[in-house]
């Protein structure tokens, strides 16, 4: 049986091969778990994935329409986005939200972390649910286009049960909302 605690890879050499202000590349030469020489590369991004799902006393919710480049489409979404790794993820999801949607919560709950895309990046995400809502001005960032869309949190759940949205940190955000409602914990 194998020791499941152990990492069976040998990094032989490290070097980074491309860097912006989101991510960093490395290239590694490694020696596989059974001992043969190959190559591994990681995509190192330099914040936090940030989701927040509002939702007000009637469990209406607002969510983020826009152009997302690397898919070529238009997707709607919970407002997410970035926060910097030494900046507490909490602090991060307050800022989106008023950034995205001009809302501000006085109530956040934590709801999940999870990992991206484990098999390549070592992005980690983690998801909130903003209660106790009031509304003041948006200001998304400059490379920002957003529409901002008020729906009931059921409409979003049929959204995401048809495949209408594909955004893992929505999906993830509004199964985990789901399952707290189901369980009365929301």
């Amino acid at each position: 049986m194998m020791n499941e605690e152990k990492n069976p890879w040998t990094l032989l050499d490290k070097k980074t091969v491309y860097e912006s202000p989101w991510i960093s590349v490395s290239h590694h030469d490694v020696l596989n778990p059974a001992g043969n020489p190959g190559t591994y590369s990681i995509v190192h991004f330099k914040n936090f994935a940030i989701g927040v799902l509002p939702l007000d006393k009637d469990y209406n919710t607002w969510i983020v329409g826009q152009f997302r480049y690397p898919f070529n489409m238009y997707t709607w979404e919970i407002p997410e986005g970035g926060g910097p790794l030494k900046i507490d993820p909490l602090e991060s999801a307050k800022r989106e939200l008023q950034e995205e949607c001009g809302i501000v919560a006085n109530k956040f709950t934590f709801i999940q972390h999870m990992q991206l895309s484990n098999s390549a990046t070592d992005e980690v995400a983690y998801l909130f649910i903003a209660q106790d809502l009031s509304f003041t001005k948006s200001s998304p960032d400059e490379n920002e286009e957003l529409h901002v869309k008020k729906i009931h949190f059921d409409e979003l759940y049929k959204m995401v049960e048809e495949g209408k949205i594909t955004d893992s940190l929505t999906v993830t955000a509004v199964l985990k909302a789901k399952l707290l409602m189901l369980e009365g914990k929301l």
